[in-house]
């Protein structure tokens, strides 16, 4: 556990350093998000720095590389799962940007490639790595054999799909995916993981270097250049512990803005255009409200805090 977190910490200084050049060679170049215009109330975000997600997933490259991959390559999955999902979000976010005609690749696109990935994580965890179980709180483990394959599938794009949606508000998906991945880190340790738990906590000091500069009022966006291969990654390590069944309660809040975007949408498809929620996701409808975004992302995170903590209680009873 020790060396996980000093690796983890490690991790922060890098994604640290990198960010204020990283910063500064974004507003040189004019790489700013585009804001949709149905979110009057962050006008003035338009023109901030995006793609600063590339802060996490170099970050968690360059440290992975030398500290965790030469004695266990089972960490090759999330460390391929990262580059590949880092490098999708990347040109997608190219193609958002504020002047940009073009606005960026489909959700058709998305879901085929999350698809692809889930399906490959599957085999991967189900033959060479010869994971494919399931832990039960209480009950203990059980084979799933090749269901694991179609598990997989779901869980990665569920879980991608979730972090890149509550990529709205300043600081919101980091500090909700840095607790996430940090209790996964946790019950890696009691598993008697320290890989994998170094891996969590890599991605705990990546995710907090680069909270750093997207405080408050934010310097930088993480864009799906962070979001996809956070989410992703999230799903693979809950897959390698086997404790998949406890995801959506470590990360609540991004099922929670899964399930209200399916809502609305299927709402007002169905009702002719009413909608159930002010705006989707939920963070969007409490900020319409007249809440605060910091309030907004500070309540959201204590959630997603106590969800973690009563998703690693519940690891531990396996």
């Amino acid at each position: 556990m020790f060396r996980a977190l000093v690796i983890g910490v490690i991790a922060f200084a890098l994604s640290l350093a990198m960010g204020q050049p990283t910063v500064a060679y974004l507003r040189r170049r004019k790489i700013g998000k585009a804001i949709s215009e149905y979110l009057q109330s962050h006008n003035s975000k338009a023109g901030t720095p995006t793609m600063g997600g590339i802060l996490i997933f170099v970050t968690v490259l360059i440290v992975t590389a030398p500290f965790n991959l030469q004695e266990r390559l089972s960490i090759l999955l999330p460390f391929s799962m990262i580059a590949v999902t880092g490098t999708i979000g990347f040109i997608d976010d190219l193609a958002t940007l504020e002047g940009s005609a073009r606005q960026g690749l489909s959700w058709r696109v998305k879901m085929v490639a999350l698809f692809a990935l889930g399906l490959a994580t599957g085999l991967v965890l189900w033959k060479p790595l010869d994971i494919h179980g399931v832990a039960i709180p209480y009950r203990g483990f059980y084979d799933i054999g090749v269901w694991i394959v179609p598990v997989s599938v779901v869980v990665v794009f569920v879980t991608s799909i979730g972090v890149a949606v509550t990529d709205g508000l300043d600081m919101l998906s980091g500090t909700t995916t840095a607790t996430a991945f940090a209790a996964y880190g946790v019950i890696a340790a009691f598993q008697g993981q320290p890989f994998l738990g170094a891996f969590c906590y890599t991605v705990v000091g990546a995710v907090m270097g680069f909270l750093w500069y997207n405080a408050y009022p934010a310097r930088i966006f993480m864009g799906d250049t962070g979001a996809l291969p956070l989410g992703s990654a999230l799903a693979v390590v809950a897959l390698m512990t086997q404790q998949w069944p406890v995801l959506p309660l470590i990360g609540v809040v991004f099922f929670v803005n899964v399930a209200v975007d399916v809502i609305q949408v299927g709402y007002f498809k169905l009702s002719g255009g009413k909608r159930v929620f002010k705006m989707a996701p939920l963070h969007h409808h409490f900020n319409e409200l007249g809440m605060h975004e910091t309030q907004v992302t500070i309540r959201f995170w204590m959630v997603g805090l106590i969800g973690a903590m009563l998703g690693v209680g519940l690891a531990i009873k396996v």
